[in-house]
């Protein structure tokens, strides 16, 4: 391992849980305004997860008053506070980019069922 290896391992966050594009989450982000900071809730479906190491971005799409908003975070970021996991897609693709284009009750995504037997 060279020493940018080592530097970005660091850096990365422990604590990112094991999610996928179709899955629904919650990311929590920190908002400067003026001179405060808060934290601000993003949750909806992850279409695509691009990158790796430090440079790794997720793309969150949800639909708010009948508009779809899309927005990237940086998983590793100092901005985002926490990532949950709320629920599990079944999809087949690895980018989602066709839930752009559908509306309403088309761009659901069946929930994946977690086994209670493996989830201990």
């Amino acid at each position: 391992m060279n020493v940018l290896d080592l530097i970005q391992k660091e850096q990365e966050k422990p604590n990112v849980p094991e999610f996928r594009p179709g899955d629904t989450v919650k990311v929590y982000s920190k908002v400067v305004e003026g001179g405060k900071e808060r934290i601000q809730m993003f949750e909806g479906i992850v279409t695509v997860r691009k990158g790796g190491g430090l440079g790794e971005t997720i793309t969150v799409r949800r639909v708010a008053h009948g508009v779809g908003v899309e927005r990237s975070f940086l998983v590793h970021s100092p901005r985002v506070d926490r990532i949950e996991v709320s629920k599990r897609g079944i999809v087949r693709r690895s980018r989602l980019y066709y839930l752009s284009e559908k509306v309403g009750k088309a761009a659901r995504i069946k929930e994946r069922k977690v086994d209670r037997k493996t989830a201990k």
